[in-house]
């Protein structure tokens, strides 16, 4: 079977990005290709590919449809920011998460929601994040253990504490014993884009397009000891086909948290 993407170096790139990316091909099960001088498009149209995942002396990234994915904080320091000054982080209330609290995001992404509950748990806590594209799963990873572009000591030990496990969500969740995380967390790609979401379109290049099925939010409730999120659109109708009864969100926000509270489960 043809790859559809390939693994290669920057142009400047040394011996240490080539045994990353040596180490990152063998990991994707997918080919290492000489750059050799080539521009993007021209090795695309060489091996006759979709993308491809480069690693420089800067940073990893996955060029495809003439877009380029890469790992960064995203909204999370800003979240971060207004936590501490008191403001209300919507996703946190949803999750009614407090330090010490066990997080199981079974749709990682690029990790801003992550970050954002790790942060809150603290150090006596456990966020774990669940991806199934290798491609983002890779980015995440590597992301996470090695930006540091005017990266607070909180930060940093936020996202290190984010475990990366590239795997598809509902197998991840049946192989789990009942209520082992305090809250199991959904983001699914939106049923109906955020059109002004400027930094989710590169995302959704690689990332499952697949609707959140009735079967996985079953086994969250099973896996969950207090609560299972979703975020979606403010008027999607994935709420109430997945059992969502409750809603929480900004007023102004185009966003919300659905909720399933498990008995006996508080605020």
């Amino acid at each position: 079977m043809q790859a559809t993407y390939v693994v290669t170096t920057g142009h400047r790139s040394g011996a240490p990005e080539l045994e990353l990316a040596a180490r990152l091909s063998l990991w994707l099960g997918v080919p290492l290709v000489p750059r050799r001088g080539l521009s993007i498009p021209a090795l695309i149209n060489k091996y006759k590919i979709s993308g491809v995942l480069v690693v420089s002396n800067r940073r990893v990234s996955f060029f495809c449809n003439g877009e380029e994915l890469f790992w960064h904080p995203s909204m999370a320091k800003l979240r971060i920011k207004e936590i501490k000054a008191g403001k209300t982080d919507w996703m946190i209330e949803a999750m009614g998460l407090q330090p010490g609290g066990w997080v199981l995001d079974c749709t990682l992404g690029l990790g801003t929601d992550a970050i954002v509950a790790s942060f809150v748990v603290g150090n006596q806590g456990r966020v774990v994040g669940v991806e199934s594209s290798p491609v983002l799963a890779v980015l995440v990873q590597h992301g996470l253990k090695t930006y540091r572009d005017h990266v607070s000591r909180e930060l940093l030990a936020a996202m290190a504490r984010i475990e990366v496990v590239c795997a598809d969500h509902l197998s991840y969740l049946k192989n789990l014993a009942s209520e082992s995380f305090d809250v199991v967390y959904f983001d699914p790609m939106f049923r109906k884009p955020l059109q002004k979401s400027k930094a989710i379109g590169p995302v959704r290049l690689v990332a499952n397009p697949a609707p959140l099925s009735i079967q996985a939010v079953e086994e969250a409730i099973r896996v969950a000891r207090r609560r299972v999120v979703m975020k979606e659109t403010r008027d999607s109708g994935e709420f109430a086909r997945l059992g969502f009864t409750r809603v929480l969100g900004g007023k102004y926000s185009p966003v919300a948290y659905g909720i399933i509270e498990k008995k006996g489960g508080t605020d």
